[in-house]
């Protein structure tokens, strides 16, 4: 006989859970003009079971059923969604106070040295002095052009490789060429190495960075369902301590080559790396906050993390788009042919005179924004779209549905560039329709130098070479089904194999 003794605390759980959840439900129906509407969930997991792995996808479609602004409980964590531009601006812009806070979980705090980083630092004092920081002295414009160089080389290096491969007929796996050629920028323009050269902790910092990714962007049920909450069901709370473990001992060993090297910089030079502008904060004493080790730490983690996936997914869909759509590389390839030739590389200096590039890079973003959702947490409570949104609710503002929205984009799922020829939009956050870094006071810092990245490497492959699908150059097309992750990438590899259009080619010097 079966002793069901052990399953009645469970049981009763479910029972109270349910109860709960139905007087919530009851509740919200009696306040339909208080609460978003609301989906009917089930116990202890609320809507989770609506969900799927592109959550971007499945608020859309709740959105085409409970209209533009709805709630939803992630487990026993009440969220509200918008896929709205109108209602976007109302959190983004009219209620900006009240939603300039990030949602936080265990994870994240742990693998940022207790939110000491910037990007999902609370906003206060520490995140306002940060962003300063950044704006006016590791990303400003001064700042990026004395680094030019450094993306300069890498990029020239990134088409050298290609042309190796078009030479011999070999094919590429361009997602993976992609994130090394993003990570060895930013680690270079950072730390001053390259993350692909074998020396140790360069290629360590690749994988640990890739870790970090990987733990962000995964769910953890013990996040979500309060039962759970001391549990470490999948394993993601040992991934974590593991990653931020080998990530501290591979960066202090980084920052203290900086501090030897700059004991011995009696010159005077020009700061050569944004580790050093750091330090150099870090050492003044009247400054009106003082950095730690472990801010600089966590700040050094956010600059890879958020600059090296972004880009490269951006210049994976891109080019899969114009592979799908071979008029419009011809298109491109014959504005940049005029406006640069053949005699030399296409530089960042020569993007202001590319329209048609600009505008297949703004049309990549649309349709396939690197961050498909912006998080936010209300700080107090307000009032959106005539909802009441109580303080400590989790917001998601789908960029991913905002940028398919039929009533602002004729034939919005359709890749067609000329539309930012016929209407020209900035993608700084100002349209609310198209934000693919976000809007307002945490808005993407990085926005001058991933346009930098992505403009220029695009226009180079595109300039020197013709782009066969496939590990044998025979596909008629690239699939375009979206993977899972932080940073929405595809879910195949694209491998291509590159067919020089210059002979010789025009690399710089």
């Amino acid at each position: 006989m079966v002793d069901f003794q052990p399953y009645l605390f469970l049981f009763f759980i479910c029972i109270i859970s349910t109860i709960l959840l139905w007087a919530r439900f009851f509740k919200s129906i009696g306040a339909k003009s208080q609460h978003p509407p609301t989906p009917f969930g089930l116990p202890i997991i609320g809507h989770l079971h609506l969900l799927n792995p592109n959550p971007h996808q499945a608020f859309h479609k709740l959105s085409l059923r409970y209209g533009p602004i709805f709630r939803v409980f992630m487990g026993s964590v009440p969220c509200v969604v918008t896929c709205s531009p109108e209602i976007a601006k109302e959190f983004l812009k009219t209620n900006e106070e009240a939603f300039s806070d990030r949602p936080r979980n265990p994870s994240l705090d742990y693998i940022t040295y207790g939110s000491k980083d910037f990007l999902f630092a609370p906003h206060g004092p520490y995140w306002k002095f940060m962003r300063k920081i950044v704006t006016l002295q590791l990303l400003n414009a001064k700042t990026l052009d004395l680094l030019s160089s450094v993306r300069h080389d890498e990029i020239n290096r990134f088409i050298k490789s290609l042309s190796v491969n078009a030479n011999i007929g070999k094919a590429v796996d361009l997602s993976g060429e992609f994130v090394k050629l993003t990570n060895n920028v930013i680690s270079r323009m950072l730390l001053s190495k390259r993350c692909t050269e074998k020396d140790g902790e360069a290629d360590e910092v690749g994988q640990i960075i890739a870790d970090i990714v990987y733990t962000g962007s995964s769910f953890n049920l013990s996040d979500y369902i309060w039962l759970f909450k001391a549990l470490d069901l999948q394993g993601l709370g040992r991934k974590v301590k593991d990653t931020l473990l080998r990530f501290d001992l591979v960066i202090e060993k980084i920052m203290k080559e900086h501090d030897e090297e700059r004991k011995h910089n009696v010159t005077g030079e020009v700061v050569k790396d944004l580790l050093d502008i750091l330090l150099d904060i870090q050492q003044d004493e009247s400054s009106e906050i003082n950095l730690t080790r472990e801010n600089i730490k966590a700040f050094v983690q956010n600059i890879i993390v958020a600059g090296t996936d972004t880009s490269a997914s951006t210049l994976d869909w891109a080019l899969a788009e114009l592979i799908n759509h071979p008029n419009i590389m011809k298109k491109a390839a014959k504005e940049i042919h005029q406006v640069v030739g053949k005699d030399r590389l296409v530089q960042e200096s020569d993007i202001p005179n590319l329209p048609y590039l600009q505008a297949i890079v703004k049309e990549t973003f649309r349709l396939h924004p690197t961050v498909p959702m912006i998080p936010r947490k209300s700080s107090q409570d307000c009032t959106v779209a005539g909802y009441h949104i109580p303080a400590n609710t989790n917001t998601f503002i789908n960029v991913w549905a905002l940028n398919r929205d039929h009533n602002h984009w004729e034939n919005p799922h359709e890749f067609r560039p000329e539309r930012f020829e016929e209407n020209i939009l900035d993608v700084r956050g100002q349209h609310f329709h198209l934000m693919p870094f976000g809007s307002g006071r945490r808005m993407c810092p990085g926005i001058s130098l991933a346009q930098h990245i992505v403009h220029t490497t695009l226009g180079a492959m595109i300039q020197c070479f013709e782009w066969k699908a496939g590990k044998d150059g025979n596909l008629s097309s690239v699939e375009m089904e979206e993977g899972t992750g932080l940073t929405l990438p595809r879910a195949n590899r694209l491998v291509c194999v590159p067919v020089a259009r210059l002979d010789p080619m025009p690399f710089s010097m």
